[in-house]
């Protein structure tokens, strides 16, 4: 009977010289998950994304692209420029009343997307101006743009065209006539 006893606590001596370090290991913190959560977790997201087709438009050498961008983390952040290779120029632009009359300008210091909130890019609004196009966009076409943003984070996109049915006025506001 001791003979047996003592088999046993061997064996169960042994089972968890090899179970213990697994067990343990497994209970300890790690800054590793935590670190990959940061990483992973995303800065602005990008959704509806869509560019102005210059087809059929007055002014075939500029548009526009408009989309949703959201921001679930705690701090604002800024959309502080954008390229395309279709354009010469692309600036981020916002629709502003001066001397009474809606004018089209580059918005400074980029645009905010609020923490956990979101922002949209609109026609009549904030939007990220294509100027010097290289060639004519016509729904269907894709085009390539990235955004820079101020937490150091970029998307690439490609980007669908799309007609665009608004009155043309709201887009590309005529100049104000001067006074003579």
């Amino acid at each position: 009977m001791v003979v047996g006893l003592s088999v046993k606590l061997k064996l169960l001596t042994a089972a968890l010289a090899v179970a213990l370090p697994v067990l343990l290991s497994s209970c300890g913190s790690s800054p590793e998950p935590a670190t990959q959560a940061a990483a992973s977790t995303p800065s602005v997201l990008v959704e509806d994304a869509w560019v102005r087709a210059t087809v059929g438009a007055k002014d075939t050498g500029m548009t526009a692209a408009f989309m949703s961008l959201t921001n679930p983390g705690n701090a604002d952040i800024r959309l502080t420029s954008a390229t395309s290779p279709v354009a010469g120029m692309v600036q981020l632009h916002e629709m502003a009343v001066k001397d009474g009359k809606m004018v089209m300008q580059e918005k400074a210091g980029g645009i905010t997307v609020p923490a956990t909130s979101h922002t949209h890019l609109s026609p009549g609004g904030d939007h990220v101006m294509l100027m010097g196009l290289k060639q004519p966009l016509k729904p269907g076409d894709e085009v390539p743009v990235t955004l820079e943003f101020s937490d150091g984070t970029s998307h690439d996109l490609t980007v669908p065209v799309k007609a665009f049915t608004e009155e043309e006025e709201h887009y590309h506001p005529t100049p104000t006539p001067s006074a003579k």
